[in-house]
């Protein structure tokens, strides 16, 4: 079992206590993510399902100067007075999912999937699986990092990915899911969002057995 550097706790043992310890963390200590740690965490994103098994998914690592190039676009200096999460800004890894919608259309138009009829445009797709799986993707990466001890907080891009993807040299036809930050968490680093602070909607009442 590994020890966190910037928290200090012995991480869950089981599947169970990861999915009921797992908070998003928005404040990160210095320390850097060891290279073997850190690839626990970006190969896990690659055992979640994909439809088809289509290979539509590819991670973009930010670490270093590349990172500090990514807060500058998204977030430059004169933004931060005032930004609610400064501790955000220390993670030292920051990876962005990419996934391509056109790899699920050329998968599903094969000979074993074209009986689908989902091999001829995205807007076919009347559930677009590329977010799905991406979705699934970053749930890995969230549980890895949980399981190894370190913090970890998905958060959106907005009307900032084009720029971002341009500043990277990511081209068409990739989009991205958004931002996994990722690090030790310091201390008190995962104290709750505003949206958070009442508390995760329970299973009573949502989950339908047979009829809704």
């Amino acid at each position: 079992m590994t020890l966190a550097a910037g928290g200090g706790s012995t991480p869950p043992a089981s599947l169970a206590e990861v999915l009921a310890s797992r908070r998003m963390c928005r404040d990160f200590a210095d320390d850097p993510v060891p290279q073997e740690q850190l690839g626990r965490v970006l190969h896990a994103a690659f055992r979640g399902p994909a439809a088809g098994n289509t290979a539509g998914l590819e991670l973009l690592v930010l670490t270093g100067e590349d990172r500090d190039a990514y807060w500058a676009l998204t977030l430059p200096p004169q933004r931060r007075d005032g930004f609610a999460w400064p501790g955000l800004l220390h993670a030292p890894v920051l990876v962005i999912p990419y996934v391509d919608p056109g790899a699920y259309v050329r998968r599903y138009a094969l000979d074993d999937k074209a009986g689908s009829g989902l091999g001829t445009s995205t807007s076919a797709w009347t559930v677009p699986y590329w977010w799905v799986d991406g979705g699934a993707a970053v749930m890995a990466m969230l549980l890895a990092a949980e399981s190894d001890g370190l913090g970890a907080l998905l958060f959106g891009q907005f009307d900032h990915e084009a720029a971002v993807a341009e500043r990277f040299g990511v081209g068409e036809p990739w989009r991205a899911i958004g931002t996994l930050a990722l690090g030790h968490p310091a201390r008190g680093g995962r104290r709750p969002s505003r949206s958070a602070r009442d508390g995760r909607p329970g299973p009573a009442g949502r989950i339908h057995h047979g009829t809704w």
